[in-house]
């Protein structure tokens, strides 16, 4: 543990150089030097502030924020869900100054996700999470405030099959009236999107893929990595390529070496999945090619 400390922190230094004689910085350097500003009483201008997907927040930026309100006792107000938590690694929010254990509510009503689609991507999670302050997170009790179809959970042996069986299932959305740009194809990574074109093409529909700054055009069916269909929902949605190895991520799961991190990259790549089925609100298809991912037998139940 010692060599590998000593062999990241020669990384960082080296980083940390290479910044200085670029004469840039990170944005969690801009977090730290405003909190600190903000710390020694150098107003930022906001009395309160409020904070949409809170769980995604990085350690600086929760730092910034507590800085921000400084003492004032509500100054501070979170949203988000625990369960969709796929870009940070836990940390203390107490150990920062923001104490929200006995000062929280679950929300039950879900306005967004039909029943059936929620009931089945709720097997992804268990029924109470919980933060590293200990903070519980109650996902028992929530309520759809409407009814749709069942989900559509299907398994193929190989990718020809699971394109020409999704094209026929967007071609039906279509045939429905479904507008092509309120269907998604959601994939794990880069990797699978060539799969998700051939799925389009086979509908004889046209596709756009999403990027950091295309979300979506009239007249297509959008193409989406997991993690960019973030606060997205579309009418239809075909998870697909949902096979051993992409979910979770062989590459993340191969580069741990440590049996913490090892747990926390197996919740990240379950939330994804959890994040990637409730864009859907009327729709849903998941997809993969055996051996499938481990996290499908969950969601089967």
């Amino acid at each position: 543990m010692e060599k590998q400390r000593l062999v990241l922190w020669s990384i960082f230094e080296a980083v940390g150089a290479g910044l200085r004689d670029r004469k840039v910085v990170t944005w969690a350097h801009i977090f730290g030097r405003l909190a600190e500003q903000a710390a020694v009483g150098k107003s930022l201008g906001y009395d309160f502030v409020v904070v949409d997907e809170a769980q995604d927040l990085s350690m600086p930026e929760a730092r910034f924020l507590a800085a921000m309100v400084g003492s004032k006792p509500d100054g501070l107000f979170f949203a988000g869900d625990l369960g969709q938590r796929i870009f940070q690694q836990p940390f203390s929010w107490k150990s920062l100054g923001i104490d929200v254990r006995g000062r929280s509510n679950s929300l039950r009503i879900n306005y967004r996700t039909s029943h059936q689609i929620r009931t089945q991507a709720d097997r992804l999670l268990p029924g109470i999470v919980s933060d590293v302050d200990g903070a519980q997170e109650n996902r028992r009790g929530t309520v759809s405030l409407f009814d749709g179809p069942a989900p559509v959970i299907r398994l193929f042996k190989d990718e020809a099959a699971e394109g020409a069986t999704v094209g026929a299932w967007i071609a039906e959305r279509l045939r429905e009236g479904y507008a092509p740009s309120e269907i998604g194809i959601l994939v794990r990574s880069a990797a699978q999107a060539a799969r998700a074109r051939a799925a389009v093409k086979a509908a004889g529909a046209k596709a756009v893929e999403f990027d950091e700054k295309v979300k979506g055009a009239v007249g297509a069916v959008s193409i989406s990595q997991m993690h960019l269909a973030k606060g997205l929902e579309f009418r239809a949605v075909a998870v697909i390529a949902c096979d051993d190895e992409v979910l979770p991520l062989q590459e993340r799961v191969e580069a741990v070496t440590d049996e913490a991190d090892l747990v926390e990259v197996y919740e990240t790549e379950r939330h994804l999945l959890y994040v990637a089925c409730t864009r859907a609100r009327d729709r849903l298809w998941v997809s993969g090619v055996m051996p499938e991912s481990e996290f499908l037998r969950d969601v089967l139940g």
